[in-house]
């Protein structure tokens, strides 16, 4: 029986197998091992919206006022400098992002003054790509002269949908003509790729109020188009008990939404990248599909081909070669502990070899609906031989979720919307755990 829960393999192992056996000495230990010249990349993490959307799952809470952000970013500076001196010389940084929360929450100043202490002390790639996530409702022209005053070369606007039912239904007001105002400064302003977000699944929705949205959102020809699937996760983040579920369409209506929505996007001159991300041919992310170089992480597809990716802020998330990592996500925890000039590592997990080939099979069968038995017996040699027996007894079931064609197990079109579900099949802890997840279509 196939479940119809599973991760979204952001990572593998997922979050919930983290522990607290991983701590501050242990990522200490993995930083400094960074190899000379590593090309690296950094993710921020600012934990604060001036309103709580209640579909988001995010780590972040409201604040309606500004000191308790000029608190943390005072923790956030004294964190920088402890993981860049623990780097050293020994790195560039070739991709810098910026979540949350709203990071667009910050004053101008404040962004400009981030950047320049992020500056001054790492080296930065001089091709770095420098993206942040947008709220729309939180920007204004000092805000947009201070993204472009910090080189910012990829802007990702959370859109979810344009239909103003839906919109109460979720707590997020945001007018179409508000976001082509923020969309149109941007690019004024020289920003090379802008990347909207879109959600199915959300209350209210229909196949029509999909597709009405999406008639909006391409008619803004953004560089690259996420189509997430809501997750309903009451029992993790407690807001989503705003909603209705009455009102939450079902797994049948999801995937015709989706469908639907992916047509359009598709028929727009869109590469389909993965399952839920889209691309114009020229873009970056479109080329490295083409050339299978296309990767998985926590901000989902990137063709960031770093190795290492440093999380600072509450409940961010590194990788390293030796494992992940994620801070204290409690804000005043977190600190308390960087401002003593110490790692605000809470949990992680150190990789097993198998562990290294399950998430290797995983993030291909993610990004390109198949694996190459050859090039796995290649990198992991005989490791490999359990995982391409597990492969080989898929592809005989009744309905296989993986066949194969040549040297390769490929996902069949008809079963790409459940890779999640295929994925999950390699995952050795999924089985074990007591992790819920959301939906998997």
């Amino acid at each position: 029986m196939r479940p119809d829960t599973a991760p979204r393999y952001t990572s593998y192992p997922t979050a919930p197998h983290f522990h607290a056996g991983i701590d501050a000495a242990a990522v200490s230990s993995w930083i400094t091992a960074i190899p000379a010249g590593e090309r690296i990349s950094l993710y921020i993490h600012v934990p604060y919206c001036d309103r709580l959307c209640w579909f988001c799952a995010c780590n972040t809470k409201q604040t309606n006022r500004y000191e308790p952000v000029t608190r943390f970013l005072t923790s956030l500076h004294s964190e920088i400098r402890t993981a860049a001196a623990l780097i050293g010389n020994k790195g560039k940084v070739a991709a810098l992002h910026f979540g949350g929360g709203s990071p667009t929450l910050l004053a101008p100043a404040d962004l400009i003054s981030l950047m320049q202490h992020l500056r001054a002390h790492f080296a930065f790639a001089d091709d770095a790509v420098i993206s942040v996530e947008i709220d729309p409702n939180d920007i204004t022209e000092e805000k947009l002269d201070a993204l472009g005053a910090i080189g910012l070369t990829r802007a990702s606007l959370g859109i979810q949908d344009f239909d103003e039912r839906v919109q109460k239904a979720i707590n997020r007001d945001q007018s179409f003509e508000d976001t082509k105002a923020v969309v149109d400064g941007l690019r004024a302003r020289g920003v090379p790729s802008i990347n909207l977000d879109v959600l199915y699944g959300l209350p209210h929705q229909t196949i029509d109020s999909v597709k009405a949205t999406m008639n909006e959102v391409l008619s803004l020809r953004p560089d690259r188009i996420a189509l997430f699937g809501y997750a309903h996760v009451p029992w993790f983040k407690k807001h989503q008990t705003m909603i209705d579920e009455a009102v939450l369409p079902d797994t049948e209506q999801r995937l015709a939404q989706s469908l639907a929505a992916a047509a359009m996007i598709a028929d727009a001159g869109y590469d389909i990248i993965g399952h839920d991300h889209f691309a114009l041919p020229q873009d970056s992310l479109a080329i490295a599909h083409r050339e299978r170089r296309l990767r998985r992480n926590f901000q989902g597809y990137t063709d960031d081909e770093c190795e290492t990716l440093i999380g600072l802020g509450p409940s961010s998330v590194s990788r390293f070669r030796q494992g992940y990592a994620q801070n204290i996500p409690a804000t005043g925890e977190y600190q308390r502990r960087v401002d003593t000039g110490t790692l605000a590592t809470a949990r992680g997990i150190a990789f097993t070899r198998d562990d290294v080939l399950r998430g290797w099979v995983i993030e291909r069968l993610m990004c390109d609906f198949a694996f190459s038995a050859k090039e796995a017996l290649s990198r992991f040699g005989a490791d490999a031989n359990n995982v391409l027996a597990e492969a080989a007894l898929m592809a005989q079931e009744t309905e296989p979720l993986l066949v194969r064609i040549g040297e390769r197990y490929v996902i069949p079109d008809a079963q790409r919307p459940l890779v999640r579900v295929a994925a999950a099949r390699f995952d050795r802890y999924f089985a074990t755990g007591t992790a819920r997840h959301s939906a998997a279509i």
